[in-house]
């Protein structure tokens, strides 16, 4: 079978592509065609400014397998499948992975065929959409540095610190727990799992949802007086006092009323 189709980027958006689920090896090469840039860009990487060539594109380990839910081992493994057939170049330091997509052009439409009339006032219009499309995948780009950079800070110590080897569900737990409890509190969990003789996520879970707790409790303590009672509380029992001494005066002035 002969010929090629034209497949949008925008179809990462798609309900199917989304879905939670660990990726066939197709699945995650035709991802890393859709990540590549589809031309040279720069993006701002802590205080560097990175050139990105076409067909390239900036990501690590730990997000692909997070997007793929794949382990550590069969990232690596795809990764060097694709480098010996050389359908990728990667290129890795401390701070990120680069791929660049051997023969990108060949994947891609002819940019200088001449598109139908109708096509005139998309094709007018799309500078303007590539350039706001491409500041908005720079920002992008640096929100999930930053995500990425304090998952990897936490991926560091689950292995530093012996909990285990990571496997997708670990990267996913993780991932989460950074997301709702953040990335510095996750971390002194864990040290604090260790300390305690534990290895397990749902350990450093526990303390997390039990530090909320107190909080919450400290949050409810700091609305009560200083004697421990609330001010609704204290309203109520004076307004009961009140009550008490109307009632006890009354009852006095009767005894009196019948004394002789």
């Amino acid at each position: 079978m002969a010929g090629w189709i034209s497949l949008h980027r925008k179809i990462q958006e798609h309900p199917f592509f989304q879905e939670k689920r660990s990726f066939s090896k197709f699945e995650a090469w035709v991802d890393l065609l859709l990540m590549a840039n589809h031309k040279e860009s720069k993006v701002l990487l802590g205080n560097e400014m990175i050139k990105i060539e076409r067909g390239s594109f900036i990501t690590s380990e730990l997000k692909l397998m997070d997007r793929w839910s794949w382990s550590k081992t069969k990232v690596r493994s795809f990764l060097k499948l694709l480098e010996d057939d050389e359908m990728i170049i990667k290129n890795t330091d401390k701070k990120k992975t680069t791929i660049t997509i051997c023969n990108y052009t060949d994947y891609q439409k002819n940019e200088t065929t001449k598109e139908p009339q109708t096509n005139h006032y998309e094709t007018t219009e799309k500078p303007q959409k590539d350039t706001n499309n491409n500041v908005n995948n720079i920002n992008n780009f640096n929100k999930e540095i930053d995500k990425e950079t304090s998952r990897k800070n936490a991926f560091q110590i689950f292995e530093s610190e012996g909990f285990g080897t990571i496997s997708s569900f670990i990267a996913e737990m993780l991932g989460s727990l950074i997301d709702d409890f953040g990335e510095e509190r996750v971390i002194q969990a864990m040290k604090e799992t260790r300390v305690n003789g534990s290895t397990s996520l749902n350990y450093t879970k526990s303390i997390l949802i039990n530090q909320n707790k107190k909080r919450g409790m400290n949050n409810a303590s700091n609305s009560r007086t200083s004697s421990g009672i609330s001010p609704e509380e204290s309203a109520r029992i004076s307004e009961t006092n009140e009550r008490r001494k109307r009632l006890a005066g009354i009852e006095s002035g009767r005894n009196s009323h019948y004394s002789f």
